[in-house]
């Protein structure tokens, strides 16, 4: 179970972060090693078609797994994105929900898993997040 007081260092630091306000991110669940949360649609940054671009679920991978690694190490320290790939299963025309399950937290790198959801309960896309932990 996730300690208060980390949860609210992450809120606190997620209030810094320009992405969550641009995703229309929400926090809907923390535990150690796992981060669930929505992102708005926003119809501005569709592609071609109509629907929540690939880029921005993309986007999304990216944030929810950070704040699943955070939820062991801190908001604190500092990861850049090593690697990410996403697997689009189907179009997502609502927000979706990202869960994201940290796979290992390495001396030096986190494989993070995650699955997209939409408001419906399909899966529309999963995705691996690698984050490098850049030493002080």
């Amino acid at each position: 179970m996730l300690d208060a007081t980390r949860r609210e260092a992450i809120l606190q630091r997620s209030r810094t972060a320009p992405c969550v306000t641009a995703l229309g991110l929400e926090f809907l669940e923390f535990d150690d090693g796992f981060c669930r949360l929505s992102a708005r649609h926003d119809p501005r940054f569709d592609g071609v078609l109509p629907g929540f671009h690939g880029g921005m679920l993309a986007n999304v991978a990216d944030c929810v797994a950070w704040f699943a690694i955070a939820t062991l190490n801190g908001p604190d320290e500092t990861l850049v994105t090593s690697d990410l790939s996403v697997r689009y299963l189907a179009p997502c025309m609502t927000d979706v929900v990202a869960n994201a399950r940290v796979i290992k937290l390495g001396k030096t790198l986190c494989p993070v898993a995650i699955e997209m959801f939409d408001l419906s309960g399909k899966l529309v896309a999963v995705a691996q997040v690698t984050y490098f932990r850049v030493s002080d």
